[in-house]
């Protein structure tokens, strides 16, 4: 169990200091680490709490981000079949520096895009930040596995779109 947090929008200061508190809350889903991320322009802020189970090293901490800083990735679950996924990812000359299911997600969703759903085995529920496209045309991907194990509370209004584990 980990804890998801985000804000989609013109974030302020105000909405920086409401997310810590609000990932401070998620401490009992996620007690190995805790992080957040905030874009560039400011425009997408996303926070995570970890409990480390597959890969417990510091590099699957997350929010996860690509190499090439384009994607970021908070996750809460776990892909069954992500060791699979990781081999067919290689032999399509994907590249790994982690041994989880975390990076597995992410290099799935750069290869196949929304398609990397009909590729996952699991019980999840994550928002990826896209920014390939460049500022002003980000994309915000979120999904959740097929039977709502995973908890994902969301809000959409005013311009703004805010995620969280929990509805606290």
């Amino acid at each position: 169990m980990c804890g998801i947090v985000g804000i989609i929008g013109d974030i302020k200061d105000r909405d920086i200091k409401w997310l810590s508190k609000a990932a401070l809350n998620l401490k009992h889903r996620g007690p190995d680490a805790s992080s957040s991320w905030i874009s560039p322009v400011r425009n997408a802020v996303f926070a995570h709490r970890r409990l480390s189970i597959i890969d417990t090293g510091h590099a699957s901490d997350q929010p996860f981000v690509s190499d090439d800083g384009k994607l970021v990735l908070v996750f809460n679950g776990e892909i069954y079949n992500y060791l699979e996924l990781r081999a067919k990812l290689i032999s399509l000359g994907e590249s790994f520096k982690t041994q989880g299911d975390t990076e597995v997600l992410l290099a799935s969703y750069r290869r196949w895009g929304n398609e990397c759903l009909n590729h996952l085995n699991g019980m999840f529920a994550f928002a990826i930040w896209d920014q390939r496209r460049g500022v002003g045309r980000e994309r915000l991907f979120v999904a959740r596995d097929r039977s709502g194990e995973k908890p994902f509370y969301y809000r959409h209004e005013a311009g703004r779109f805010e995620f969280a584990s929990e509805l606290k």
